[in-house]
């Protein structure tokens, strides 16, 4: 990865920009960004979504189901009697070289790997809102594969939140064919899928995927939705996965600084509020996603 380097001026210029809660770009520490979310944008996927932070950071997601094989080797017989019936979400996400500098070289694939992992965990888990069951076809044998490709075309700060953000989206506009079961009798059963459109449905639980919202720490305070130079005087990030109820459904932290038990739980507040003061706002019907404030 490229080297990204930041004057001791400018951290100091941003710093005492922070504490005066009046950054840069005139915002202040707890203000996003104007979000630009649109679907619909790519004909060959199931679902897909574009999102633009400000004039910067832009991500395009784009959805594919499959059918394959449930996946139960090498797990326990418990575990596998509960994946019997389950479908998987499989999920990739790949930072563009021309997006940054801080992509280019070898060791991009880090940042694709964490971001990929991190995307996987949470939608795979219970906490990721989807109902996994439901795109099971043939328990045992037959189910849907949710295939996730998330694109970085843009850099300029907080990539994990408008990441989710398309995601979430992308889901929103995922049509997912309907399966025909006929039973065969003696145990044995098979399916068709109905080539009508008008018979396809939306995954289930897709409303109940969590977007993050990124707290970053800088000196004594924090801030959401950080720039690429605010970024660079970080000591610590604190990802929060909340759904549609406020409920929080992961916390990651990244970064090498470390982050005060009182001032962890200041932060875990702060983005409680964030989601609470959106949640109040006008919904977006078309986007079942809600206005950026």
């Amino acid at each position: 990865m490229a080297p990204v380097l930041i004057s001791a001026l400018e951290a100091d210029y941003i710093l005492k920009g922070i504490d005066d809660n009046l950054r840069a770009d005139g915002r202040g520490r707890l203000d996003y960004r104007e979000v630009i979310l649109e679907t619909g944008l790519i004909t060959q996927a199931h679902g897909s979504a574009r999102c633009r932070l400000g004039e910067g950071t832009d991500v395009l997601v784009g959805v594919k189901v499959d059918i394959g094989t449930v996946d139960i080797d090498g797990t326990e017989e418990e575990v596998a009697t509960v994946k019997a019936k389950r479908g998987r979400v499989v999920c990739n996400v790949e930072c563009s070289p021309i997006a940054s500098q801080q992509f280019a070289g070898r060791g991009a694939d880090d940042i694709n790997n964490e971001l990929t992992q991190m995307m996987s965990r949470v939608l795979n888990g219970p906490q990721g809102g989807l109902n996994l069951e439901k795109l099971c076809i043939i328990p045992g044998k037959a189910c849907w594969i949710v295939y996730i490709d998330a694109l970085v075309l843009d850099y300029a700060g907080n990539i994990v939140d408008t990441m989710f953000m398309t995601t979430r989206a992308a889901l929103f506009n995922t049509q997912v064919p309907k399966a025909i079961i006929h039973d065969l009798g003696d145990g044995e059963v098979e399916f068709d899928l109905s080539e009508d459109v008008e018979e396809w449905e939306r995954i289930e639980g897709w409303e109940h995927v969590p977007i993050s919202v990124t707290l970053n720490k800088i000196g004594s305070r924090h801030i959401v939705d950080a720039t690429p130079l605010e970024e660079l005087t970080t000591e610590a990030k604190l990802h929060v996965m909340v759904n549609r109820n406020g409920k929080i459904c992961g916390i990651q932290k990244s970064g090498s600084g470390s982050i005060e038990h009182s001032l962890l739980n200041e932060m875990v507040q702060e983005e409680y509020d964030i989601n609470e003061k959106r949640m109040r706002n006008k919904p977006v019907e078309k986007l079942g996603f809600f206005a950026a404030t």
